[in-house]
């Protein structure tokens, strides 16, 4: 495909720069974006964008052979959705396979596209945050904002204090040391009972390794919160809903600098939900 030429020079020193201002037009995040941009695969004005360039609505941008609209280049009105993943669907765009997406469930967007805040794998369920701010979507899955993920759990055998323990103590996964911050057992008999556990970590299925890193195994997992953003027993499975202002500004409160490690979490056991019910709770394991 002939591209359109430009007589203008490289991008100037002015405007945002080039990853945010795509991220805010919803092509991304901006970490995705910025491994794009370091493939070569933006161009700016005719020539092979680098990370740091700096754009206006007036330049000619194309990713790939996809021209990148000038309106898009504007400040654009974000929206910001929470979902109850089901079981069985994948966060993918497209599956060879012919499955179920998340994506083909979210609302129609005239312009932008749904980022996923994180991801979870096939076989778990529950809170998804989705949003059409790439700057967003990248402050709330940076490891450094310390953002909470929390998750109800059930797993399957003995689950003793000694290996509770470990767990908020750490142990070696094959891709580094990994913790929970707190786990609270909330139901749930002989070898299958239910906790809530606390991660601040999106790495892949690192809740479900966790336990088996101690010889346990999960059968039933589902995210009941992501910050400050609760899972409600009134959003049914497969559905999803705006966010409210008031949940917008906690988001907004939550990616705004570092957090303290002694943040209170008061409120908690109201909120998190097992089969619409608030758990039994009982004493949490801390480290």
């Amino acid at each position: 495909m002939k591209r359109e030429k430009s007589n203008k020079q490289a991008p100037a020193a002015t405007g945002e720069r080039l990853q945010k201002v795509l991220a805010n037009a919803g092509f991304g995040s901006r970490r995705e974006l910025e491994k794009q941009i370091e493939a070569g695969e933006v161009s700016v004005n005719g020539e092979t964008a680098k990370l740091g360039d700096r754009v206006t609505p007036e330049d000619i941008i194309y990713i790939g052979r996809t021209r990148v609209g000038a309106w898009r280049l504007k400040p654009q009105e974000h929206q910001t959705i929470v979902y109850n993943k089901p079981e069985g669907v994948l966060v993918t765009r497209s599956d060879p396979e012919g499955r179920s997406t998340v994506f083909t469930q979210l609302p129609k967007l005239v312009g932008g596209r749904w980022i996923a805040v994180g991801r979870l794998d096939l076989n778990t369920t529950g809170l998804m945050l989705f949003t059409t701010d790439g700057e967003l979507a990248n402050k709330l899955m940076h490891p450094s904002q310390l953002i909470e993920r929390e998750y109800a759990v059930r797993v399957n055998g003995d689950a003793t204090e000694e290996k509770l323990k470990q767990l908020v103590n750490g142990v070696e996964l094959d891709d580094g040391p990994a913790r929970f911050e707190e786990i609270v057992e909330s139901g749930g008999e002989g070898r299958n009972r239910w906790f809530h556990v606390v991660i601040m970590e999106g790495r892949n299925r690192e809740v479900r390794r966790l336990w088996e890193a101690v010889d346990l195994k999960v059968n039933r997992l589902k995210r009941v919160r992501y910050g400050p953003i609760f899972l409600d027993s009134s959003l049914a499975v497969g559905k999803y809903r705006a966010l409210t202002e008031d949940e917008l500004k906690e988001l907004v409160v939550a990616t705004a600098g570092e957090k303290s490690a002694e943040a209170p979490k008061k409120g908690r056991a109201k909120k998190m939900a097992v089969k619409g019910r608030a758990p039994r709770r009982k004493s949490p394991v801390k480290r």
